[in-house]
């Protein structure tokens, strides 16, 4: 790690973690659930304090707001943008001028453009018209019969160890497996290394965070680089030997205009969509799973009426949101629900906490797969940058979720799950369960693709 990669941490991470203890020591929730692990295990009853009867409260950095209908409407509005970059807004004019002469990182992170989750339109809309055709509803509808069969081939797996009584961690055997292969194929990433990206991912996904500690953000830096120089070096070959996958269109396109992406545009939204094609998919799984084991009464419901399971994968999302917060900039002055907010502002909204909203649903904290709105959670965000997978996520989480049941009835926990130690991202690091006595699976070997 070089003097300027520290610079840029001191400037950033290093300068927010002494003002997120600031904020503690003065009683702010939200800067305990950025601050304390041991809160972020249950983080709803501190999202709980943020709600008043006002649109926003006092977050740790900016005005935050817990509210369903604030959160969607900021989400919606053109007033606002997203937070891209190194986050430099709302920081002191020294920082600033820190973070400026220590330059841009070398590797391309998710919060960084020209990545679509920190652009705004025209390029914004550029990136997401490229690929959004591989994410329709009609395309993954056609991924949902491969998907089973990814998923009885996992549970084929499982089963061998069934047989054995060996407790699994359901995670690294099933819920990462899963998502990581399915994007994999669709985008002509070798499968054979899924267990490489599932550790470039898994060590990149802090730097989505706040206040990181120095180790950890060389960490996040080394798997960034890492992953960065992968996706040009294969990229460069699909553009030498294309395929018909997503990636090979993305590497030898031609735009409207006659121009291509560039080299860092490519690098940047090909590693986005593959990683976010699996890393929050994998928290769903996760999530449901867990949520399923507390709720033996839920458990039953779906098992006896699967056509519940579309909407309880909603629930789910909703209970335990697998992104739980995202930031917003007022690109003009505006005013939201009576608040006058000022141009360059920064605003959190609090997802996990709107989709707990009692003003949005009934008995907001208790999990509920009949529950009739349950699609109406702001889980995938809002407005034009509503998660591009969104479909993809709904139908991988609802295949999984019923054919793990399904083939394992008597599934259980075997031990306390470990959550993962981020903050944007919530799910399980592992979830050691019992197998149980497993029901044989059909010979129809395309029988786990939910109808649908």
């Amino acid at each position: 790690m070089t003097v300027r990669d520290t610079v840029r941490w001191a400037a950033t991470h290093g300068a927010m973690r002494l003002a997120i203890r600031a904020q503690v020591r003065r009683g702010n929730p939200d800067a305990e659930v950025l601050s304390d692990p041991a809160v972020r295990e249950d983080p709803y009853g501190h999202y709980e304090r943020l709600r008043t009867a006002e649109p926003f409260g006092r977050g740790a950095f900016a005005r935050v707001s817990v509210h369903h209908d604030v959160c969607t409407e900021v989400l919606r509005s053109d007033d606002f943008g997203v937070i891209g970059g190194a986050r430099p807004e709302g920081l002191p004019p020294v920082l600033r001028t820190v973070l400026r002469l220590a330059g841009p990182r070398k590797s391309i992170g998710p919060i960084d453009p020209p990545s679509m989750l920190a652009v705004d339109p025209p390029e914004h809309t550029r990136y997401r018209r490229l690929v959004s055709r591989a994410f329709t509803a009609r395309a993954v509808a056609h991924l949902r019969e491969r998907t089973g069969q990814i998923a009885a081939e996992l549970l084929d797996d499982l089963e061998r160890d069934a047989a054995a009584g060996r407790p699994v961690d359901l995670v690294a055997r099933y819920a990462s497996l899963l998502p990581v292969t399915v994007i994999s194929e669709m985008l002509g990433v070798p499968v054979a290394m899924r267990e490489q990206f599932l550790a470039w991912g898994d060590g990149a996904t802090p730097s989505l965070d706040m206040g990181l500690s120095l180790t950890t953000h060389r960490s996040v830096e080394r798997n960034l680089a890492e992953l960065d120089a992968w996706f040009r070096g294969h990229l460069g070959r699909l553009r030498q030997d294309p395929g018909d996958d997503l990636l090979s269109q993305l590497a030898t396109l031609v735009d409207d205009d006659g121009s291509g992406l560039t080299e860092k545009e490519l690098v940047a939204t090909a590693a986005l969509v593959f990683g976010a094609g699996f890393e929050t998919t994998v928290n769903l799984i996760g999530n449901g799973a867990a949520l399923l084991f507390a709720a033996p009464d839920q458990r039953r419901l779906l098992l006896d009426d699967p056509s519940l399971w579309p909407n309880a994968v909603d629930e789910m999302l909703r209970v335990e949101s697998p992104v739980q917060r995202t930031g917003r900039r007022v690109k003009r002055d505006t005013t939201v629900r009576g608040v006058h907010l000022r141009e360059g502002e920064l605003v959190l909204l609090g997802l996990a906490a709107a989709n707990r909203d009692p003003e949005m649903f009934e008995d907001p904290h208790r999990f509920d797969v009949t529950r009739g709105n349950a699609r109406d959670h702001v889980a995938f965000s809002s407005g034009i940058h509503f998660c591009l997978g969104a479909a993809l996520a709904r139908m991988e989480g609802e295949v999984a979720l019923r054919a793990l049941f399904e083939r394992f009835p008597d599934l259980s926990l075997a031990g306390a799950g470990t959550r993962r130690r981020t903050i944007i991202l919530r799910g399980y690091e592992s979830l050691p369960v019992t197998l149980g006595h497993p029901v044989t699976a059909p010979s129809d070997e395309h029988s786990t693709a939910v109808p649908g």
